[in-house]
């Protein structure tokens, strides 16, 4: 009915996809490395508090121990 021709572009870049796939690589190991440093700083605060928290009741029971 109508003469009308359909074009399909089709562009194939190797490089931009090499590209693209490079950056999402980074952007991925960058995360996982953030990840990473959150939890160890999560680790050392805990022990950081916690040794505190220890020292803090270690002292106090210390300190009723010692005769005034």
């Amino acid at each position: 009915m109508f003469n009308r021709q359909d074009y399909v572009y089709q562009s194939s870049d190797p490089k931009g996809d090499e590209g693209f796939g490079k950056v999402f690589a980074i952007v991925i190991c960058f995360v996982f490395f953030l990840g990473a440093v959150q939890v160890a700083y999560e680790t050392v605060s805990g022990w950081y508090q916690n040794f505190m928290q220890w020292s803090s009741e270690t002292l106090a029971f210390l300190a009723g121990l010692w005769p005034f």
